[in-house]
């Protein structure tokens, strides 16, 4: 009973510590601009898009790996699921691009 429980403990410890690695980071898009992407970003950290535009926007990736909707005002979340860099842009304006470099 106690290896059980203390398989039961580790698992839980391994799950947890790797949860607890995964971030969250905002990137911010005003003036029709997507701000500065977080360096240091790793695959389950999740994306807040946050949109303080008075446009509507799109946060998409060229891979298709994600397409958020953002209308004005407000933002929307999107876990990185791959390593890699991921170039993204506004579908609605497509000057607007940056790219994610996500390490494993």
């Amino acid at each position: 009973m106690r290896r059980v429980a203390f398989l039961a403990l580790t698992l839980l410890g391994a799950f947890g510590a790797e949860a607890a690695s995964a971030k969250e980071v905002p990137i911010v898009i005003d003036k029709m601009r997507f701000g500065a992407v977080p360096a240091g970003l790793r695959a389950g950290d999740t994306i807040v898009w946050i949109n303080r535009d008075i446009f509507r926007h799109t946060a998409s990736a060229r891979d298709k790996s994600f397409d958020v909707d953002l209308p004005a005002g407000k933002s929307a979340r999107t876990t990185i699921g791959k390593v890699g860099t991921i170039a993204f842009f506004c579908r609605f304006h497509p000057g607007m691009k940056g790219q994610l470099v996500v390490a494993k």
